[in-house]
């Protein structure tokens, strides 16, 4: 009943909803061309991608790259823009590279964070954080924090230092990355995404899931399908598998801040039961997982995306992406697993 409400009322419900601020509409930059693949993507490979896509419920794509030998397999909605969540934090984190690359911050550079500086869900710095003396970190550090342990508050003062959300856009359209949008930083699009507007407030306790918790569930369900249907952060998992190879080509940053980044990204702590929970001993895989918030048994997002190196030093990239799906959490992990074993089974 809920359902049929929020579909057949729309305009009493956006009488009810914020002003959508949080959402920036840009056109996405023309990708770089692609190197000629030297070989056909193996047909196994493909058949079976396909058939994991074709027998999984909800809204979901992947791709996968050869780095080596630049074939690709697009499998799903892999062209589709679906939330990415905190995958958008690769995005900030080349951005500040590129900033370190022509000299314009340092790795070793000292920035205070303050509560000023907090967000919402999962920011452990906020642990370290003093009242009359904030926290004082390297931008390498809270790098490190953002991309291995997904620490939104970390993430939202790189996107500071590093000049903003248009500062991202600017670096996604130079680097010409194709389908991928960035959002306004976690504060603004969570909000969104709940039918809220951000308030300082929220960013203490359990303030956030409170307010969230008042709202009508008209006005949720409806805040949450204008997000899934639109994402201001949304990003197709083929361009994300591009860009990831041409990151690991060095063809986006220097060599120091590619290996750095590569490096940073293959400790991190996220996601163990993903994409990594598929593959055998002796594979590495760099990644970034994202997860969206959580609307009776859906998610607004779920996504592991990253470089995958064989034992042999051949490598992948890779992208998965569930943008909206009712199915258990182990099923889309069991997905996700499904399609690294696939990978690997091509590899030998």
């Amino acid at each position: 009943m809920l359902v049929g409400c929020a579909v057949h009322n729309e305009t009493q419900i956006a009488a009810h909803l914020p002003a959508p601020t949080y959402r920036v509409a840009l056109p996405f930059p023309a990708p770089a061309a692609a190197p000629k693949p030297r070989v056909a993507a193996p047909q196994a490979l493909v058949s079976s991608m396909d058939t994991l896509f074709r027998n999984f419920s909800g809204v979901a794509g992947a791709a996968v790259t050869s780095i080596d030998s630049g074939w690709v397999v697009a499998s799903g909605q892999a062209q589709r823009r679906m939330p990415q969540q905190s995958v958008s934090k690769l995005w900030v984190a080349m951005t500040v590279l590129d900033a370190v690359d022509r000299g314009v911050l340092r790795l070793d550079q000292s920035v205070t964070m303050t509560r000023s500086d907090l967000t919402l869900f999962h920011q452990p710095i906020a642990a370290l954080i003093k009242p009359d003396t904030g926290y004082t970190a390297t931008v390498s550090e809270l790098m490190r924090r953002s991309m291995q342990m997904s620490d939104n508050s970390c993430n939202d003062k790189l996107l500071r230092l590093a000049g903003g959300p248009q500062a991202v856009r600017d670096f996604i359209a130079r680097r010409q990355l194709g389908a991928i949008w960035f959002g306004p930083g976690e504060r603004l699009l969570q909000a969104g995404t709940a039918g809220l507007e951000w308030k300082p407030e929220y960013s203490l306790g359990n303030a956030f899931a409170q307010a969230r918790a008042r709202l009508s569930p008209e006005v949720r369900l409806a805040a949450f399908e204008a997000y899934v249907k639109d994402p201001p952060d949304g990003a197709a998992p083929q361009a994300i598998a591009d860009a990831l190879a041409r990151l690991k080509r060095g063809e986006l940053l220097s060599a120091s801040s590619t290996d750095w980044l590569v490096r940073t990204m293959a400790a991190s702590r996220t996601g163990k039961a993903r994409i990594r929970g598929g593959l055998p001993v002796g594979w590495e895989f760099a990644h970034k997982t994202g997860t969206g918030q959580d609307l009776r048994s859906r998610t607004a997002g779920f996504n592991d995306v990253g470089i995958l190196i064989a034992p042999d030093g051949r490598s992948y990239a890779l992208a998965v992406m569930i943008g909206d799906t009712a199915r258990p959490v182990r099923e889309r992990q069991a997905l996700m697993q499904a399609v690294a074993a696939t990978v690997v089974a091509n590899h030998r």
